[in-house]
């Protein structure tokens, strides 16, 4: 592939509340587990419409993609707030609803059900997808994932109010190809975490769970070099595995954007299985002479074997 290959475009591969203390060690534990993300910015929307019950939304005007803003005067910025809005309320409600930058308002009578009055609607708070663990700190809990941050609908970094992280697994890949980057699919189901940072170098968080691994120190800027490397990911199901890489080019310290270097899929197996890096493989971990040297960030859309990646001394001092 021609190096203007590498210029012409990439994708990012992703898809409360107190200041905690500074990494305590030098040692990390790296992950490379798929974990679920769930941050929260004050916003419920409408996710998708009850099988059942959801008649009367639809026939009322909501839509996927509508923000509910509030239930009778009453402001919404959780999903608990819209049960007690529906629960202090009998007959028809009132919604105010944010839809492509308007507000509108939508009346509709709730479902009676045997938990209570219902809209009929799932809803969803925030941004949700997948990512990859990059290391976990077991002497205070922290970890970190994605290797860069995650945006609002119409571009900035979401103002993150809380979140959560769940135990996931992949249960299918779209491979990725020339123009088309592909995706891990995955479920999520338990909480293991909760998110305390969104930052540009990543989303961070604490665990009391945590993930087993053998510690490796953390890489200076000085000790990464161009030649073999490898990543830590999972493909299928919940099993990591390492995967051969080569970095390819080194780019100055002082950048923030998550492109630190430049790097290449050697391995046969992940090629097979993916096409290269795929959306959800953010936060892979990268190792080389024994240490943790930084977290995959993006693919190149036009060429997905390659992508770019951070250096670990880049993560941990927006952690810290």
């Amino acid at each position: 592939m021609k190096r203007l290959c590498y210029r012409i475009a990439l994708a990012i591969c992703f898809l409360w509340i107190t200041i905690t203390p500074a990494l305590a060690a030098a040692f990390l534990i790296p992950g490379g587990q798929v974990v679920g993300l769930q941050l929260q910015n004050g916003s419920v929307t409408v996710a998708a419409f009850d099988d059942a019950l959801g008649a009367g939304a639809r026939e009322a005007g909501l839509k996927i993609g509508d923000q509910i803003c509030e239930i009778d005067g009453m402001p919404i910025t959780c999903a608990q707030d819209v049960r007690r809005a529906l629960a202090r309320q009998t007959g028809e409600i009132s919604l105010c609803v944010r839809r492509n930058g308007k507000e509108r308002t939508v009346c509709m009578v709730p479902q009676s059900t045997a938990d209570g009055p219902r809209l009929g609607i799932h809803l969803k708070q925030g941004i949700t997808g997948i990512g990859t663990v990059t290391w976990y700190d077991p002497a205070t809990g922290r970890f970190g994932t994605l290797g860069h941050g995650v945006s609002q609908t119409g571009g900035g970094l979401l103002a993150m109010t809380g979140g959560e992280a769940f135990r996931a697994q992949v249960v299918g890949v779209k491979k990725g190809k020339c123009g088309d980057p592909g995706v891990l699919k995955g479920c999520a189901d338990g909480v293991c975490g909760r998110l305390t940072d969104n930052t540009p170098q990543g989303v961070f968080g604490v665990t009391d769970t945590g993930w087993q691994g053998n510690a490796l120190p953390a890489a200076d800027y000085a000790d990464v070099h161009t030649g073999k490397a490898a990543i830590r990911s999972t493909v299928a199901g919940d099993r990591v595995q390492e995967y051969s890489v080569e970095i390819l080019k080194i780019y100055p310290r002082e950048r923030t954007d998550g492109r630190n270097f430049l790097l290449r899929v050697t391995d046969p197996e992940l090629l097979e299985a993916t096409g290269g890096i795929v959306q959800g493989m953010s936060g892979s971990p990268i190792l080389q002479d024994g240490k943790l040297v930084g977290a995959v960030t993006h693919v190149l859309i036009n060429e997905p074997a390659a992508g770019y990646g951070i250096f670990i001394e880049n993560m941990l001092k927006a952690a810290g």
